[in-house]
Order: C-alpha cells, then structure tokens, then sequence
C-alpha cells in the first residue's frame, strides 16, 4: 500500500490535538487552564510531535507512550514560546497568527501558563496506568528533561540573550541553535524511538544511533530555516514577527554566511539526516523522510 503522508499528517495532527484537549482543563484555578489552552491549542506545526510518532513507528513503539510524548514535548514547546515571547526575553506580540500569551493575559499569567505546562508534560508522561512501564516513563522523562535544561532549550536561550550585537564564529552559532532549538527537536526523535522500550524487544543501538543524527540535523536545519525566513517571508506567512531577529541584531545564519550559503546550509543538513536514516535501515522511515524534506522547504 502506498504511504500518503499527508493523510498520515492529518491523523496524528487529530490525534495529538483531541489529547491535548483533554490534557488540558479549562476549569482550573483562576482560569488557569484557559491560559494555558490559549498557548497551546489550535496552532503550530506540530512539527515535534509528529517527529515523536514517526520515530515511534519505525522502531514498531508502543501508540499509547507515543501519544503522551508527543504531547508532552508540545507542552513544553509551548511553554518555551510563552516564556521567549515576554518582555524580559524576545518581547514579541504575535505567535502563531494570534497575540503572545502575555498581551492577552498578562505577564504573570503568561509566566504561571508556562511553569503550569512543563509541570503537566511530565504528568502526562508518568500515568498511574500499567500500559507504559516505568522504566519507560523514566526514560522519557529524563529525554525531556535534558532537552529543556541547560543542555537545551534553556541554555541555548542564554547564550541567545547573551550574543545580542555580538558576532559569533559558525561554530559558536551552530552551538547556541542546537541547544536553544535543535535539542527539542533531536528529542522528539529519541522519545519516539525510546516508545519501543520493552515492547519489541532490545533497543538497536545502531539504528538509535542513526535516529539521534537524523535527529540533530534536523533540528539544526529547522534553525537555518527560520533564519532564513525571517528575512525572506512576511508576518503574515509566518504567523509571527517577521525580520525581529535583524531588528534586534541578533546573530544568525543568515547574518553570518548570507542568504545562498544559509539556504545550501539547510541543504546539506537535509541530505545528512537522509543519508542517517540509511544507515538505519529502518522499515517504516518513509514519515521521517517526508518531515525533513518538507521542513527543510517550508515556507512558514
């Protein structure tokens, strides 16, 4: 049977949505859950947790952990946007064709929002039920963690604050982009692959080898990509501020290599993460190589 991707998109987009919806109660303390709901919900590419079950279903994961870790790391995606968009961060107004969470609710209930969602990823991903053993749930959890942490998201997002008006070598750059975004995105990879645990069998070390390079590469191209639309598309293809990175003399690739080394850049990441996923000899990676082409040639 031919694999359409794009129905497959549209399935797990479904899927991850209704569990988010649950996940998430409106009916909170002080309206907390609408907040929270507002970052969340209806919005973004999903990119990561579809990243999540592809990986899960080349290694033949469990559909259940699956569903929680693609929820979980779009929980703490969100979170990060919220936290990055407020004044002591990147101080924007939009995200994801709509005002930041803190124009319109303020900037303490954006900040609990935020804090509120990385507590509920890694509820989601230890649930009292049997079907995930806690082995797994730890794994999963500590896969999380990392990425968000000064190993991730966190650290990256201080070295970009940091380097504002200063000029970084390729390599300091290429540092920063793969904690602050490519860290996320490598872990989507490796918690999908991590769903497998104790289901199938022992893990392939060398095909989870393979699944982190696709991973790294793929998160550091989605950087690229987003240096390069910042310059290239408007507000309104992109569903956030477009050209705030110059304004703000932040540093990026665009800025360092220009536009045609930065878009061969992107390239030569997509043909890495291809040639990782060969290595792998995986059954079922038509779903990750569909996601790094079009990552890789998106236009938003």
């Amino acid at each position: 049977m031919t694999f359409d991707f794009d129905v497959w998109c549209s399935q797990k987009l479904a899927c991850v949505e209704t569990a988010l919806d649950g996940f998430i109660d409106a009916s909170s303390p002080a309206d907390m859950g609408v907040v929270m709901r507002y970052g969340v919900l209806g919005g973004g590419k999903r990119l990561r947790a579809l990243l999540v079950f592809a990986a899960s279903e080349a290694m033949h994961g469990n559909t259940d952990a699956a569903l929680r870790a693609a929820c979980a790391v779009e929980m703490i995606h969100a979170y990060s946007l919220i936290h990055d968009d407020m004044p002591c961060m990147d101080n924007d107004v939009l995200r994801r064709g709509k005002p930041t969470v803190h124009v319109a609710y303020g900037e303490a209930q954006a900040l609990l929002a935020g804090d509120a969602l990385q507590a509920l990823a890694f509820e989601v991903l230890t649930p009292d039920a049997e079907a995930i053993p806690s082995h797994v749930q730890a794994k999963l959890c500590r896969l999380l963690a990392r990425a968000s942490g000064l190993d991730g998201m966190a650290g990256g997002q201080a070295i970009d604050l940091a380097s504002v008006g200063q000029s970084l070598t390729e390599a300091q750059l290429r540092r920063m982009h793969e904690l602050k975004t490519g860290a996320l995105l490598k872990a989507s990879v490796e918690m999908g692959a991590a769903c497998q645990a104790s289901f199938n069998g022992a893990l392939d070390v060398l095909k989870l080898g393979g699944l982190a390079q696709y991973g790294s590469a793929v998160g550091l191209a989605f950087q690229v990509v987003d240096d390069i639309l910042d310059v290239t598309a408007d507000a309104a293809t992109l569903g956030k501020t477009a050209g705030k990175d110059a304004a703000q003399n932040k540093p990026t690739y665009v800025a360092l290599m220009g536009l045609d080394e930065a878009e061969k850049y992107a390239h030569q990441l997509l043909d890495k993460a291809l040639a990782a996923l060969d290595q792998c000899d995986l059954t079922q990676d038509t779903a990750l190589r569909e996601l790094a082409i079009r990552l890789v040639k998106r236009q938003s």
